[in-house]
């Protein structure tokens, strides 16, 4: 009986080592492909935000690690790129998340000039509900670009609302809350950049280049 059993342990183990071995393998093959499509993944979502610009890997290593719970929506660190042109900073694309969606975290990357005017947006994850909330979703819907071209200043803070809100953005039917989210979430990116003027000089810490975006 004890025999059985030992024969039968020593089977099940030399399986499951067989299993190991093989995912390992096929791990280490199509890892180089995971990431490059990952790499490849990121890079089109840059050239979406920052229109009329030849974006590279270059532009993946010049970025930091930034953490803003209150303006950026989450405790851990979002990821913020810088594009120079000539040398010259000439724009910042960061991640942020709202935090208030109505399924929860709409996760957005937006592109803004250094005083904070955006350049473009999109979102990149999101649970809100099909049909209603998704109208966020660039292919759902033209509004996510109602933001390009805006900036937050003292004369206008109030009107970065939707139109429930006394504000300038339109809302959905039968949702204000997603897109009130989004708004909030943009209008903080741009406060966050604003605040910031010391993320221009700061040293590049950035993660591997093909590293996910979330």
């Amino acid at each position: 009986m004890i025999r059985a059993i030992s024969k039968n342990a020593i089977a099940l183990a030399t399986v499951a080592a067989l299993c190991v071995a093989v995912l390992s393998l096929v791990n280490q093959q199509t890892a180089p492909r995971i990431n490059e499509q990952r790499l490849a993944a990121k890079l089109a979502i840059l050239s979406e935000v920052l229109p009329n610009v030849d974006v590279g890997q270059a532009l993946l290593q010049d970025c930091l690690q930034v953490t803003d719970p209150v303006l950026l929506g989450r405790t851990t660190a979002q990821t913020l790129y810088r594009w120079r042109q000539d040398g010259e900073l000439s724009a910042y694309i960061i991640e942020t998340t709202a935090p208030d969606g109505y399924s929860g975290n709409i996760d957005l990357i937006v592109a803004l000039t250094p005083d904070g005017t955006v350049l473009g947006s999109r979102v990149l994850a999101h649970k809100e509900t099909p049909g209603l909330g998704d109208k966020i979703e660039a292919r759902r819907s033209s509004w996510i670009f109602s933001f390009s071209g805006k900036v937050v200043t003292a004369n206008n803070a109030d009107k970065w609302a939707v139109r429930k809100d006394g504000g300038d953005f339109d809302q959905f039917t039968g949702a204000t809350i997603t897109p009130r989210a989004v708004v909030n979430a943009v209008r903080n990116a741009v406060l966050f950049v604003q605040r910031h003027p010391e993320l221009a000089t700061q040293t590049a810490n950035c993660p591997p280049a093909g590293a996910e975006i979330r």
